[in-house]
């Protein structure tokens, strides 16, 4: 609003202002994009107002906000309708909130073809953030409320849901939404981005091919839901379509079947495959070195030390300021979550990413066929846009597990090797981590007799 007052210009503003107005020069289209993109603001002094999406002064190498805009630029327009025709790759997504009461329902991208890489998080791995995101936002999601409890049920909305998620094929589908459209990005820790929404009228699915041992896994409704996952993941099924046939209640005992919330099911899977290879591990003969292993990708550096000692696992993460996790401007915050040799009972403070990363350390022992205690180093620095899931801990680590390692004869000689390779300072991982601490302060008794 403005005003004259004595004679003055004078321009009036709220205490704080939606921050796209003030980055984006087409003010028509900023506006559209706040209101349906963005519930945010920011202070009036934030850095944002000075930068611009041009200085870089969060020391990021691309303005997180300016992705998304240009995201929505380009994608929102794709769809904007009631009736949507298009291969879904296939995907479905179920929700947590009002559980057991959650939406659920079909994921379509308004395109033909082989759409099959945009929900397949392990195609990702070395692809650009725009990238990424340009996958997801290209597909609608459509929403019906269901019962948790009704896996089972012959609703056709469900039932179509479901068959379109055991497929491994993209699937010709044909989508009636009862409105437009939200054009909203959903981003999160946990699950790969998600794109537009809007609740679902109808869907009607082409044919569908559906692998053998999937339909062996559904149609046996006694065999429990961990041995369908091993059963799926044995066959080498991509650890992300075996969380979503879990996700639909397509395996269990048949009473006890239900619909699993997306977010639930990717760690449920992470962390029952991994706790079965775990075991498998305890079986094999320690490594003989001290091995490290690294990998660099979108602004997170991945340090991972294995140690010739019995199973032990840790993860380290790290966050500088200016990332999502870390809201402080001066201090770096850190959290880490162990196991011992016999694992944990309680879950990991710092959520799924402990399970997926978990998960690809055993995968890379059963295939070495030897036992380790392992410590990941994981620093996400001022660069790292945003968060894409934890497919994306899972895997940065299996990447660096494909590399050849640095070997050393001890400890001291493996850290002295890692310090270089971390910005923080090796005292305070020193200070954080339970299995170093365990390990240093622990001598074997081979150490003992002098072999």
């Amino acid at each position: 609003m403005d005003a004259q007052v004595s004679g003055k210009f004078v321009k009036q503003v709220k205490k704080r202002i939606p921050w796209i107005d003030h980055l984006i020069e087409d003010y028509s289209t900023a506006l559209e994009f706040n209101s349906e993109l963005l519930d945010y603001t920011v202070p009036r002094q934030s850095i944002c107002l000075l930068c611009r999406g041009t200085r870089m002064l969060c020391g990021k190498r691309k303005c997180p906000l300016l992705e998304r805009f240009y995201t929505y630029v380009k994608f929102s327009k794709n769809f904007d309708g009631t009736e949507l025709i298009g291969d879904s790759p296939p995907s479905a997504f179920i929700g947590r909130k009002g559980y057991p009461h959650v939406y659920a329902g079909p994921m379509v991208p308004p395109e033909r073809g082989d759409t099959s890489i945009y929900d397949i998080p392990e195609l990702w791995f070395g692809k650009d953030v725009d990238e990424i995101i340009g996958f997801r936002y290209k597909l609608v999601r459509g929403m019906f409320i269901t019962d948790v409890r009704e896996a089972n049920s012959d609703n056709k909305l469900l039932r179509d849901t479901r068959e379109l998620a055991l497929a491994g094929n993209p699937v010709d589908s044909e989508v009636i939404l009862k409105k437009k459209p939200k054009h909203r990005l959903l981003l999160s820790s946990e699950v790969q981005p998600m794109g537009p929404s809007a609740p679902l009228e109808n869907i009607n699915i082409g044919t569908l091919k559906i692998p053998k041992v999937v339909d062996k896994v559904y149609f046996d409704t006694d065999l429990k839901a961990l041995d369908g996952m091993l059963m799926l993941y044995e066959n080498n099924l991509p650890v992300t379509r075996i969380q979503r046939i879990l996700s639909v209640g397509a395996m269990g005992i048949k009473d006890n079947r239900k619909l699993v919330p997306t977010r639930w099911s990717i760690t449920a899977v992470d962390s029952n495959v991994s706790k079965t290879l775990r075991e498998n591990v305890k079986d094999f003969p320690l490594i003989n070195d001290y091995l490290v292993y690294e990998t660099d990708y979108l602004d997170n550096r991945f340090v991972i030390l294995m140690i010739p000692r019995p199973w032990s696992y840790e993860l380290i993460e790290a966050w500088f300021p200016g990332t999502l996790w870390n809201p402080d401007k001066e201090h770096v915050g850190m959290g880490a979550d162990w196991e011992p040799y016999k694992g944990r009972t309680t879950y990991a403070s710092i959520g799924g990413c402990y399970y997926a990363a978990r998960l690809a350390v055993t995968e890379h022992l059963l295939q070495m066929r030897r036992q380790a205690a392992v410590v990941i180093f994981r620093e996400t620095l001022p660069g790292s846009l945003m968060p894409l899931g934890v497919w994306f801990v899972r895997e940065c680590v299996r990447d660096a597990l494909r590399k050849e390692p640095m070997k050393f004869n001890t400890l001291e000689g493996a850290l002295e090797h890692v310090k270089p390779r971390l910005r923080i300072d090796m005292k305070h991982w020193l200070q954080v981590s339970g299995v170093l601490s365990e390990v240093r302060k622990q001598r074997l008794m081979t150490e003992f007799l002098g072999f």
